[in-house]
Formats: C-alpha cells, sequence, structure tokens
C-alpha cells in the first residue's frame, strides 16, 4: 500500500502567462507557494477476490472490470499513461475542496502518479512528475489549463516558475528571511466564498483572448519581479498587497466570468474594513479568495465576512511525499 500527500497551492502574480498560447511565443513567469492543506491518494494493489477489478473511491465509489469503464477522467488518464495492468484500489481524500482555485485538481493527479510510481518501486523526480501531470492533464485529458500548478504542487514551497517555449520550465525557490516569511504569512487571510466551479471551462474564455490581452498580460508578468523586490528587500511589506490590488483589477479584465458580482461585493467590502488587496484564487468564477490585511486590521476583516469560512493557514516546503509505503507481497 502507498499513501502520497500532496500540497494545494497559493498562487500570487503571474497567472495567465503559464498557458502555453502565452510563453511559447512571449516569457511567462509566476510567484506562487504551497500551503499545509494537502490531498491524499492511497492505492494498492486490488487482490483478486472480488467481483471488480478496480475500485476507484472519491466523491463516488466506483467499482469497474477495465480501465476505460472508469468515470474519473484523471484517473483513467493516469492510470492508462503508467501503463497499469493489474487490479488497482485507489482512495482520494482532501483537506479541502475540489473546484476552489487552490490547484487541487492537478495536486491529485501529481499525488496519483508519484502513488503509482512507488507502487512500481520507482523514485521519479519532482519536476518528471510535474511534466507528466502537465501531459496527462493538457496532451490526454486535452483540459484548458496553466502549467504552475503542477509544478508548485510537486515541487513544494515559495518558488518563482518561468515558462519558455517548448515547455521549458525553470524554478527559482524565493530566498527571504524566517522573519520576512513569517511576516508576509501574518499579512494573508484565506477565505471560503461557498461557490466551486471548474477551473478549465472559464480558461478557455481567458485563453481564447489572449492575443487581445497582451498589454495586461505582460503588466502581470512584470508584478512576479515587482513582488520579488518586495519580499526579499526592505520594502514595506504593505507594497505586497497594493499590488495584489492591481493584479486584480488587470485579471477582472481579462474575461468577464473571472468573476460575478457576488465576489465583487466580497472583494469590496473586505476592502472596506481595512484590507489592502486580494484575489481570487485560481481561473475565477468563484472558490477560494486571499486578501491581504494588517494583522491589526484582521478581525474588522472577518468580521465583516462572518458569513465566509476563513480558513487558516501555513506555508509549507515539501511538495509531494510519499509517507506511507508498504511493498505488496506477491
Amino acid at each position: 500500500m502507498i499513501i502520497s500527500k500532496t500540497p494545494f497551492r497559493i498562487s500570487f502574480f503571474g497567472g495567465g502567462t503559464d498557458y502555453p498560447v502565452w510563453y511559447n511565443d512571449n516569457s511567462g513567469a509566476v510567484l506562487g507557494t504551497t500551503i499545509d492543506k494537502y490531498c491524499y491518494i492511497t492505492c494498492r494493489h486490488l487482490p483478486p477476490f472480488f467481483n471488480h477489478k478496480h475500485r476507484i473511491v472519491y466523491s463516488k465509489i466506483e467499482n469497474v472490470n477495465d480501465v476505460c469503464d472508469i468515470e474519473h477522467p484523471a484517473v483513467k488518464a493516469t492510470l492508462n499513461f503508467m501503463n497499469i495492468k493489474e487490479g488497482m484500489e485507489i482512495h482520494h481524500d482532501g483537506d479541502l475542496p475540489a473546484r476552489t482555485g487552490l490547484g487541487s485538481s492537478s495536486s491529485f493527479t501529481v499525488g496519483l502518479l508519484h502513488s503509482l510510481y512507488a507502487l512500481k518501486g520507482v523514485m521519479p523526480t519532482k519536476l518528471r512528475l510535474a511534466k507528466e501531470a502537465i501531459h496527462v492533464e493538457r496532451g490526454i485529458l486535452k483540459e484548458t489549463v496553466g502549467s504552475q500548478d503542477q509544478v508548485l504542487a510537486s515541487l513544494g514551497g515559495f518558488n518563482r516558475i518561468d515558462f519558455a517555449s517548448n515547455d521549458e520550465i525553470k524554478v527559482q525557490p524565493i530566498i527571504m528571511t524566517a522573519d520576512r516569511l513569517s511576516g508576509l504569512q501574518k499579512h494573508l487571510m484565506l477565505f471560503f466564498t461557498g461557490f466551486s466551479r471548474f477551473a478549465s471551462k472559464i480558461a478557455e474564455e481567458q485563453v481564447a483572448n489572449t492575443h487581445k490581452k497582451k498589454k495586461e498580460l505582460s503588466r502581470m508578468h512584470e508584478m512576479v519581479n515587482e513582488a520579488m523586490g518586495i519580499v526579499s528587500d526592505e520594502r514595506d511589506i504593505v507594497d505586497f498587497g497594493k499590488l495584489l490590488h492591481e493584479s486584480w483589477i488587470i485579471k477582472h479584465s481579462l474575461t468577464d466570468k473571472i468573476s460575478t458580482p457576488e465576489i465583487d461585493d466580497i472583494y469590496d467590502t473586505a476592502l472596506r474594513a481595512g484590507a489592502i488587496g486580494g484575489k481570487l484564487l485560481g481561473a475565477g468564477g468563484g472558490g477560494f479568495m486571499l486578501f491581504f490585511a494588517r494583522p491589526e486590521d484582521q478581525p474588522a476583516v472577518k468580521k465583516t465576512l462572518s458569513k465566509l469560512l476563513h480558513v487558516p493557514f501555513n506555508f509549507e516546503n515539501s511538495g509531494s511525499e510519499i509517507i506511507f509505503h508498504r511493498p505488496y507481497s506477491r
């Protein structure tokens, strides 16, 4: 039996520049971090004593005899990609709900790949896991997804990720003092709006508009450098929040599906209560919202958003891990 543990992520800046339609002709970059909320995948070879060959347990339970009969698209695609012939039992558990902007789909794919490799006795590099997860999601499933979620989930930590043509990926860990990192974290608040959506559907329109939004996407790319300068230097950390607000305004203009009147109202309410900036995580439409507020202003923000679920979190730097490994005895 194998159990993998793969983190969810928060993307700060550069989202939208991690799609091939952009970075194949322009440089793309994102700044993001993983957090201590995880996707757990348990898998084992299913003993041949059942009426089914494969058992997949997530929000529903699937008992099937052939991989092609599996309804869960990522499970089916990953098992085929890994050329799994033996019966499998796969369980998924997550600390946070799916389709909420924290890269949960990519964390699932990375974690499943990691588990299946461990079951085969193979230890892939984390960058290989990321690239293969991108291939499963974009190449096999034909989903409109970027490339940051898979890299962050695989490697973990606070990173700048650069994307270039031919899917070249470069990861640069962000170096800052422990006090600076802690100070940034103390200024961040995460709220669940209660809405969930399929990011790929929203991203389709954003990608289709890419050629019309070169100015906006170029500015979002520039923000990655500016944000790195803020966290790495002795500048006022509040400038990070102001930059998030600018990014919110620009991302709002990429497509009218990114936000909703309800989301806009939540954002404006938080700003009136003292938040300096924030963002809707993921492609848009709902899910989790991140706000930047001074610690002394956070009680007021939390009170005014009392109808939403506040989710405390910490940064993490482990990435995808195998936390339990017991080889199957034949």
